[in-house]
């Protein structure tokens, strides 16, 4: 049996112009769980992120140095696409500004869009179900027996459910739970595939790093 290892990207930069990029934390976070692996003996055969430049960055700045492969499926449902078309074209400020509000809209606006709902949406929940099937595909056709990949809340949740077997509005209760650089890992072989691990975050225990727990 083979580890197929989840890291979430580190930090991003929620309220600005450009999230799709790592806060200063994000980069620390980033080389603390690099760290803890290497320090617990734990090396990786193959390396996968998404497309995503806070996937990227993440796993930049844990220190492993071989270029990764990488797989769209493995990135975020555009969320600010979502609730453009749930709010015609212009989102309020305080969905945007206020975490509390942003996220609470965020699970109602997601549990619509697995029911069918969104119409106009530049992608259906059908499409990032298949093309996070497909990431895994991708990622469990190896013979690597350490494989890890950077990746986001939205496919991490929805690995985790479907290895679950849970109905699909458990993967936004899932998704909602994933801190930055948390790791959820799985057991794979050719025939099998299943949740061994699940948001977990020793690398943040000591109380001396509590300031980099983060959920966004």
């Amino acid at each position: 049996m083979a580890e197929l290892l989840v890291i979430r990207h580190a930090q991003a930069s929620f309220g600005q112009d450009n999230y799709d990029r790592l806060s200063d934390l994000g980069h620390e976070q980033s080389r603390v769980v690099g760290d803890a692996l290497r320090a617990s003996g734990w090396e990786p055969d193959r390396l996968i992120t998404g497309t995503l430049t806070r996937q990227k960055e993440t796993l930049a700045s844990m220190g492993f140095s071989e270029p990764p492969e990488e797989h769209p499926g493995l990135n975020e449902y555009d969320f600010h696409d979502l609730l453009r078309v749930r709010f015609n074209g212009t989102i309020p400020d305080l969905v945007m500004g206020d975490r509390k509000t942003h996220f609470r809209t965020l699970r109602e606006t997601i549990l619509d869009w697995q029911k069918g709902g969104l119409s106009g949406a530049k992608e259906s929940w059908r499409d990032f179900e298949t093309r996070v099937a497909a990431a895994r595909a991708f990622a469990t056709d190896t013979d690597a027996k350490r494989v890890l990949v950077i990746s986001s809340g939205g496919p991490i949740g929805q690995l985790t459910a479907r290895a679950l077997d849970a109905p699909d509005a458990q993967m936004m209760a899932l998704n909602l739970q994933v801190k930055n650089t948390s790791l959820t890992r799985f057991i794979f072989s050719n025939r099998a595939f299943f949740l061994h691990e699940f948001n977990a975050t020793p690398h943040l225990a000591d109380a001396a790093r509590a300031h980099l727990l983060t959920y966004s």
